[in-house]
Parts: C-alpha cells; structure tokens; sequence
C-alpha cells in the first residue's frame, strides 16, 4: 500500500469516525456520566460494531441494500427510535452525578448495538469501502478494517475522554440537567435529520 493511499484511507476514516454523531454524543455523556474507564466497554462496542459492518460492506453487502431499498428504510426507522429513546433518556436525567452513577454506563452491545442502528455507519461503510476496499482484493479490505478498527476507537474514546474532563465543570445538577437537555437536543436533531433526508 502506497503512503498517499494509506494517508487518504486514514483521512477519510478520521472524518468520518470524529465528528459529531450519535455514537460520539452518547461516548461524550458516558464519559461525563460514568468517568473514562467505564466509558470505554461502549467505545469498544462501537468500534466493534462498526467494524464488522465496514468488512460486510466490503463482502459485497452493498449490492444487496441496493437490491432490497426497503433494508435502508428500516435500518432508518429503527435508528430514529433508538435515538429518541436515548434523547428521551438524557432529558429526563434529574442532573445529579450521583443518580447517573447509580445506573449503569453503556455497555458493549450497546455500543455495537448503536452502531448497527445508525445510518450514519452504515453510509460511512459503504462510502469508505467503495472507496478504498473493494477494488484492492481480500488484503485492502481488511488492512482498511484494521486501520479503521484504530482509528475508530481512538475517535469514539476522544469523546469519551472530553465527557469525563467536563465532570469538573458540570458538578452543579442545574448544569448538568442542561448540558442533557443539550446532548438530547442534538440527538433529536439527528433523528429529524434522519426522517428528512430519508
């Protein structure tokens, strides 16, 4: 592999992986809610999860979504729901750290869980792999998958770790309920997002 394509590949998979997403908005408010270390059986799960959809896409799963346009439609449909479950979660939250600690953080098939219910992964597999996996034979897609496997986790965990260092900065419940209520505004957004382009 040349490095301008290794560059490219690790460009792409650094866009797509850092920005803001609903993957990336649940790390942040784990990492707030929960600390980094606990924060991160989510961020493996994500990762996970987002792998094996980047190596399905490059076996050709693509072709069959094309074939069966209904597939994107409920893979959207069930991405909204859970992502105004998870809105609907955060504006509830009373604001205090303790009552978040008292519950659970995300666990790794919640992580992989939200990846397979986001369309934004399932675009971004298919985009990446159409790009950069499926024209180099066997050996390209899965060194694309490991290099996307790296820079993945290292994205979701970034978040992850911005949550945990804005704990200091949050401690008064009133913050932190409106930093929630701003977490499931964007998750929101995202849904609707979702239902318009659809």
């Amino acid at each position: 592999m040349s490095l301008a394509l290794f560059l490219s590949m690790s460009s792409f998979a650094l866009a797509a992986s850092i920005s803001p997403g609903p993957v990336n908005i649940v790390a942040l408010t784990s990492g707030l809610r929960h600390g980094f270390r606990a924060s991160l059986r989510h961020v493996t799960g994500a990762t996970v999860g987002f792998t094996a959809l980047l190596l399905l896409a490059g076996c050709g799963i693509a072709e069959l979504l094309l074939r069966w346009p209904g597939a994107i439609r409920l893979i959207s449909g069930a991405g909204v729901v859970f992502l105004l479950y998870l809105a609907w979660s955060l504006w509830a939250s009373d604001g205090r750290v303790s009552a978040s600690l008292a519950t659970r953080p995300p666990s790794v098939t919640a992580g992989l869980t939200q990846q397979w219910l986001n369309p934004k992964a399932w675009l971004a597999a298919i985009a990446g792999m159409g790009a950069y996996g499926t024209g180099g034979g066997t050996l390209r897609i899965w060194l694309f998958a490991a290099l996307y496997f790296v820079i993945c986790y290292a994205s979701i965990a970034a978040w992850a770790y911005a949550g945990a260092r804005l704990r200091q900065h949050l401690d008064d419940a009133r913050r932190l309920r409106a930093f929630n209520r701003t977490m499931a505004a964007l998750l929101v957004l995202s849904a609707a997002y979702l239902v318009l382009a659809g």
